[in-house]
């Protein structure tokens, strides 16, 4: 299963504990540094700490240069496959509307033509967005936005089917942000930094790049931190069963929904600017529920979706047969919607999503297997990835990355340009290790070491990296 969906499980139950580049020095003269969280943030992290004396590692080829996507080269030296969804201009969704069917409540396919005109009325509707963004001294939600802009133009307002492709359209925002468009800040939605390629599918996950990226760590599974003391040269670890790990630093890359949950005592109390930053931004939470059939019953498309009078109603399926060629269907739930999907048994959530399937499709198999997901109530996860919130600063993540003393923060959540990524993940820990290793530089007195870009094999590559989307 891919990380997270997009996301990753920086916390998760298979790595519910810490990787460690030296978790006690004993007779080691090298500083010690403990990464807390083994995600693709955590592993990220683990793998650049030992540069501080170890330049023998066997996996340095992993942090090749690259100028767009940091798991591009990883993802070429292995040869796994991606399957592109989307252009380079797709800014809110990882699928373009090149292979899809959207059917109604009552099983009708929806007119191609309506889904086109739809879909320029909503992108002319989030463009006036902007002209009440500028309005407005104080930030609001892209909900309250859209109805400002619809009470001024009547000529954008749907109604009957349009209107409810319109909602399936804002469905679709709101699982690229996992959050309701309630909740999303209308001053920060477009901001985000897309990286060029289009967005494209890891065909068989991204579990043969967790599986190299940890293959030579000290990873201690299991140990479910619950104390950090946070000394004046020291950092002392405290696990469930009582245990303590010692070093000079820690890098902490458990998910925001962990800090925001206090699972974890901070000793002395982190500062208010950091809990603040932890407080207000938000953290979303989407769900999958994946369905294998015995045989595939519907047609050759990317994507099917089902239109509704409310966002909350409507949905949509990832078909993954077409892409992986196993006959697989993954259902989507963002926000309040997959908040009450994991109120459900598996089963119950199972028939739930059977049941718009069948509205589609109403000779459709039952599934022979499913998987669902539960992003939002998984003690070691507590929400899938970050969103800005209304009313967050504009400070906000430097904030939630600048290091308390020895301790140093990673995770999708602090990452400069991609948060909500994978591959912002990786990029946040490997810049949390960095800044780790230049503070127990200068306490080394050292300060004369060769940055640690001319530590990493330099990957040449002759085509354009691709995203990797949070699909």
């Amino acid at each position: 299963m891919e990380l997270k969906d997009g996301d990753d499980p920086l916390f998760g139950e298979d790595f519910d504990g810490i990787c460690s580049s030296v978790v006690e020095r004993h007779h080691n003269a090298l500083p010690s540094v403990i990464v807390i969280g083994g995600g693709i943030s955590g592993l990220a992290a683990a793998l650049d700490v030992p540069n501080l004396g170890n330049a023998s590692l066997s996996v340095l080829w992993l942090h090749g240069v690259c100028n767009e996507n940091p798991l591009s080269p990883i993802i070429r030296r292995l040869g796994l496959t991606l399957y592109r969804t989307s252009g380079d201009d797709s800014i809110l969704y990882d699928h373009d509307l090149e292979s899809y069917a959207l059917f109604d409540t009552n099983g009708h396919q929806v007119p191609q033509s309506m889904v086109v005109e739809v879909g320029v009325a909503f992108k002319k509707i989030l463009e006036e967005t902007d002209k009440v963004r500028n309005e407005q001294s104080n930030d609001i939600s892209v909900k309250e936005a859209i109805l400002i802009v619809l009470d001024r133009h009547p000529e954008l307002r749907q109604e009957g089917l349009a209107y409810e492709v319109l909602q399936w359209y804002i469905c679709r925002m709101e699982a690229w942000f996992a959050a309701d468009a309630d909740m999303i800040s209308l001053k920060a939605w477009d901001q985000e930094k897309v990286l060029s390629g289009g967005h494209g599918l890891m065909v068989q996950g991204y579990d043969p790049v967790i599986k190299v990226l940890s293959r030579d760590i000290d990873i201690r599974l299991n140990h479910r931190v619950k104390k950090i003391v946070n000394g004046y040269k020291k950092v002392v670890v405290t696990v469930e069963d009582g245990g303590n790990f010692i070093a000079d630093a820690a890098i902490v890359t458990v998910p925001l929904g962990i800090l925001k949950a206090n699972l974890i005592e901070f000793e002395p109390k982190l500062p208010e600017w950091k809990l603040s930053a932890i407080s207000d931004l938000g953290v979303g939470n989407e769900n999958k529920i994946a369905l294998r059939f015995d045989h595939v019953f519907w047609p050759n498309v990317e994507f099917l979706g089902v239109v509704a009078t409310t966002s909350y109603s409507c949905g949509y399926f990832l078909n993954l047969h077409k892409a992986t060629g196993h006959p697989v269907l993954v259902y989507m739930a963002a926000g309040a919607l997959s908040y009450d999907l994991e109120k459900l048994s598996d089963e119950a959530a199972a028939n739930f999503v059977m049941l718009q399937l069948k509205r589609m499709f109403p000779d459709a198999t039952e599934p022979v297997q499913y998987l669902v997901s539960r992003w939002g109530t998984d003690p070691n996860i507590l929400g899938c990835y970050s969103y800005d919130a209304v009313g967050n600063s504009d400070d906000i993540y430097d904030r939630l990355r600048a290091p308390v003393g020895n301790l140093f923060f990673g995770g999708e959540a602090v990452s400069v340009d991609h948060q909500g990524s994978v591959h912002g993940a990786y990029s946040a820990g490997t810049m949390a290790a960095e800044s780790c290793q230049r503070h127990l530089m200068q306490g080394l007195g050292s300060l004369e070491r060769i940055p640690l870009a001319a530590c990493r094999e330099e990957i040449v590559e002759t085509t354009i990296p691709l995203q990797i989307s949070r699909l």
